[in-house]
């Protein structure tokens, strides 16, 4: 997501204004908090890319074939497991949010319905993103079955395993993060403090990105999506 992109600009520039409150310090907090969670966000998909090439990560990852070699994996390197199921980009979304709510500041007396709309957009997303996440499920039941004393047993968290992995699946929340990105971008196109390079890239960026994961997104989920977002341009 290029979302942190059009932040890191604006909100280490203080002479910059946030609307008629500029003299306010709440707002001017709030911008300084989203800008430094914004450079941190950043750090997340380098940390991504560096924990693939660690020694024995790709090794290991490549090995998880089926629910029990999930488990195995949770019971022996439980972060790995986490960082599979997204536990990363569930942070970096989570460090997002006080930077939605700086940008919010900044452009919401320019179009504040448009802005509102956006931003609450972007909190659903995250609600739907973190709610349907199953890195947390999956290593408790990683731990009873390693607990396990019966084959029925086994054979139950076993099925619970797989749901867990098709559930898994489902990332319609990261799609309407990046639609609300695009539609935040699209309000900041409209004011005079982000100049037009920054909100071009974050809807260029974002509509890329929701075209990637919609082609390849399981065609049941890409049905469901579509009464929302008709919805949302209505």
């Amino acid at each position: 997501m290029l979302l942190e992109k059009l932040v890191v600009r604006r909100f280490l520039m203080p002479n910059v204004s946030i609307g008629s409150e500029n003299d306010d310090s709440s707002w001017r907090v709030l911008c300084r908090l989203g800008g430094a969670t914004a450079l941190i966000a950043v750090l997340v998909a380098p940390a991504e890319i560096i924990i693939g090439f660690l020694p024995g990560v790709a090794r290991t990852l490549a090995s998880t074939v089926t629910v029990v070699d999930w488990f195995t994996l949770f019971q022996n390197h439980w972060f790995l497991g986490l960082r599979s199921f997204g536990l990363l980009n569930h942070f970096g979304a989570v460090l997002l949010a006080p930077t939605v709510l700086a940008i919010y500041s900044a452009i919401r007396r320019n179009d504040e319905a448009y802005a509102a709309f956006a931003t609450i957009a972007f909190f659903v997303g995250i609600a739907v993103y973190i709610a349907s996440s199953r890195a947390f499920p999956m290593l408790s039941l990683s731990s009873q079955f390693a607990s396990a004393a019966t084959d029925a047993q086994r054979s139950l968290l076993v099925a619970a395993g797989q749901v867990m992995l098709v559930e898994g699946q489902n990332r319609g929340g990261i799609l309407l993060i990046e639609f609300a990105g695009f539609f935040i971008s699209a309000v900041m196109l409209k004011t005079n403090n982000f100049g037009r390079v920054t909100p071009c890239s974050g809807m260029l960026g974002n509509g890329l990105l929701m075209v990637v994961e919609v082609a390849f997104m399981p065609p049941h989920v890409v049905w469901g999506w579509q009464l929302p977002l008709a919805v949302a341009f209505l």
